[in-house]
This record gives structure tokens, sequence and C-alpha cells, in this order.
């Protein structure tokens, strides 16, 4: 599979939490002591067969990303 993505990010899965019928927040430990934190559709999860310990990869694509320094 061939993806326009750039950042990609291996990790494990720490955690998946469902959260009602829709969404379900994934936190998937990248090193270092960084953690991201996911929300993607229960659907999702259910289908790609997500669960506490795989090691999975964390793709961004994003049009903006925001800094703030006080």
């Amino acid at each position: 599979m061939k993806l326009s993505t750039r950042n990609i990010i291996k990790g494990k899965v720490t955690e998946v939490k469902k959260e009602g019928d829709v969404a379900a927040k994934v936190k998937v430990d990248i090193g270092g002591g960084n953690v991201i934190t996911s929300t993607i559709t229960v659907e999702a999860v259910n289908e790609l067969d997500v669960k506490v310990g795989d090691e999975i990869k964390v793709l961004i694509k994003a049009s903006s990303v925001m800094l703030a320094k006080d």
C-alpha cells in the first residue's frame, strides 16, 4: 500500500476505550514517555481488530498544526 502521508510513527497500543456505540479512543505508546491518543470509530477498531499490545502505525496528515507559547 502506498500513502501520501509522511508522518508515520510506530508504537504499541496501551489502551482501547470504546465510548458508546460510535467513538473509541486508542492510546499508542510511541516511546520516550510519549503517548498519542486517536479518536476513531468503533467500527474501525473492530475492522482493524485493534487491541492492547498490538504493534501499530500512527499516520498523521493535517492541513494545520498549531503551537502556542506564553
